[in-house]
């Protein structure tokens, strides 16, 4: 009778979606001496897997390409830069401040992998966070300007704590992606956090808008109160590339 019981009690949960009731009330049942303390042990465990999805669901919305988390990071082999700036970045006081962060540099040298370490931390931390590419958020933002659905999405771009905008200088545009960019990036200026990584420093940016005013203007905004690191460097994504194929850097300086 009591495991029927007990069946019947983790169906109920599980339709009712109280997985943490329904995967520790009978361990609670033997630890408790009366009902306050079992449904208050009961509603703790409630209460933390509640938060769990919360986080979760929060981290897959964000839309990571993966999860990379800040503890893999060896910083070591970070630019120095970054390894002096990294333990500050990640309190995350600049997303609190709703102030940038401008990543520029070569190829492969950590700036996406600290973006989403970054990322996933602040929706570890309650924040609501977007990544995204520049490529693929111009063309959104086309799409949505097409089919007369910009407003809506701007209204949700908006209301991102940070959003993670990876990839600048990789694929120039033209002069309506240049503006929709300009204007949708500067409807969260001073007041929420962009990431920017861009493999081009800012006197080059002018190639990708092609429109020197634009240029300027989107320089202006991004980098107000900003902080921008420098992590031009050897690649760190061929160092982790050649360490799990048991070769040292050494082989490609030698090659090269």
């Amino acid at each position: 009778m009591k495991i029927k019981l007990n069946e019947e009690i983790k169906e109920y949960c599980g339709m009712l979606k109280l997985k943490g009731i329904r995967d520790h009330f009978e361990e609670v049942m033997g630890e408790c001496d009366n009902y306050e303390e079992f449904l208050h042990k009961l509603l703790t465990y409630e209460i933390t897997e509640k938060d769990k999805r919360a986080m979760d669901c929060r981290i897959r919305n964000a839309k990571f390409p993966y999860r990379k988390y800040l503890e893999d990071i060896e910083m070591q082999y970070l630019p120095e830069n970054m390894q002096n700036r990294l333990p500050s970045l990640a309190t995350l006081e600049f997303i609190e401040k709703g102030r940038n962060l401008i990543l520029t540099g070569n190829s492969g040298t950590g700036k996406t992998h600290v973006s989403i370490g970054l990322g996933i931390k602040a929706c570890m931390a309650g924040y609501k966070v977007l990544f995204t590419t520049i490529p693929l958020l111009i063309t959104t933002l086309k799409e949505c300007n097409s089919q007369k659905t910009l407003r809506y999405f701007e209204s949700r771009f908006e209301k991102y704590d940070l959003v993670i905008a990876d990839e600048l200088g990789y694929i120039s545009f033209d002069k309506e992606g240049a503006e929709l960019l300009f204007i949708n990036l500067s409807l969260r200026a001073s007041r929420k956090s962009i990431i920017i990584t861009s493999n081009l420093s800012f006197d080059r940016w002018e190639e990708i808008f092609g429109d020197p005013v634009i240029t300027s203007a989107m320089v202006d905004r991004l980098t107000h109160k900003a902080q921008i690191i420098d992590m031009t460097g050897e690649s760190y994504r061929l160092r982790e590339t050649f360490k799990e194929n048991g070769r040292s850097m050494d082989f490609v300086k030698g090659v090269v």
